[in-house]
Formats: C-alpha cells, sequence, structure tokens
C-alpha cells in the first residue's frame, strides 16, 4: 500500500481505505497469461520477475499515478518493467483531479517486450478530462522473441536469484 508523509505535508495513507494482497496472480485470457499488479507495485521489479515466473506473458498495471510522479517517473518504469519481464505493459491511469483534490497523470499506455510504446493516453489535470479508448496490436509472439534476445530467467537462475 501506498502509505506516506510528504515533505509537502501531504499525507497518503491507502491503508486505510485498502486492503494489500497476499500472494501474486497470473490469470488466463485471450492474450495468455495475464500478470496481476497495480500501482505502487510498479516500482519493485523483483515483483514483476515473480509474476514471469509464474507464468504471466502480458502484465496489467491499472494506477492513479500523482502528477509530479507520474511526470517523472510513469514512463520510464512502464518501458523498464516490460523490458525486464519480456511482457506486453498494460497500463490503464487516471487522470483529472479527483474530490479528495489529488491530481493524477494519466497517461494509459500499452508497452511492447522491447520497450516500445504502441499506444498512448494523453494525460490532463482538469476536472472532467475526458475518458481515452487506447487499442493496440499485440502480437503473442514477441515476448518469445524478446526472451529470447535477452534471456532474462536463465540468468536469473545462474546467479542464484530466487524469486
Amino acid at each position: 500500500m501506498f502509505d506516506v508523509d510528504l515533505p509537502t505535508g501531504e499525507k497518503w495513507r491507502e491503508s486505510a481505505a485498502y486492503d494489500g494482497g497476499d500472494q501474486l496472480a497470473v490469470v488466463d485470457t485471450p492474450l495468455g497469461k495475464l500478470g496481476l499488479s497495480i500501482c505502487f507495485d510498479l516500482r519493485f521489479p523483483e515483483f514483476y520477475a515473480a509474476l514471469v515466473a509464474q507464468g504471466a506473458e502480458a502484465i496489467a498495471v491499472p494506477a492513479a499515478f500523482t502528477v509530479p510522479t507520474g511526470a517523472a517517473h510513469w514512463h520510464v518504469l512502464l518501458r523498464a518493467r516490460a523490458i525486464e519481464t519480456g511482457c506486453h505493459v498494460i497500463a490503464a491511469a487516471q487522470t483529472g483531479t479527483h474530490a479528495d483534490g489529488r491530481t493524477t497523470f494519466g497517461h494509459s499506455m500499452v508497452i511492447d517486450p522491447w520497450g516500445t510504446i504502441l499506444a498512448e493516453a494523453p494525460g490532463g489535470t482538469a476536472a472532467g478530462a475526458s475518458p481515452t479508448l487506447l487499442f493496440a496490436k499485440i502480437d503473442r509472439s514477441a515476448a518469445a522473441q524478446a526472451r529470447a534476445a535477452i534471456p532474462l530467467t536463465p540468468s536469473r537462475t545462474l546467479r542464484n536469484i530466487r524469486l
């Protein structure tokens, strides 16, 4: 859970309203095995490596990054997770100003396993920002190609990295 006291005096306590999960989730979909994550998980690459170890071929990342952290980290973290896992990353992101005064960055994205952005929605901080529907062609063979080009899973085993 994203629980933080910022130097600006802002305090966020997701744990006050939500419970964190206690296990990884990888589900069968028409796209293949989809690893499930959410927002703050994006900052933990080992979490995504563990999803791949459980068979994930694509990863979902619904999120509500704030404008400052979204502008600084959203694109680079999503692309890094796609590259590190050899997975498509499908990231739905809230945008606009919320009832609690928080503004979220938006920029929903679909990224291929090589880190290429296939689709991106605009961000917007105005109240009532229009929803955007993204479409992206997902080539299911792209994950196998990326993993063959940069074989991270066998390298983790050789380095005794346990997930």
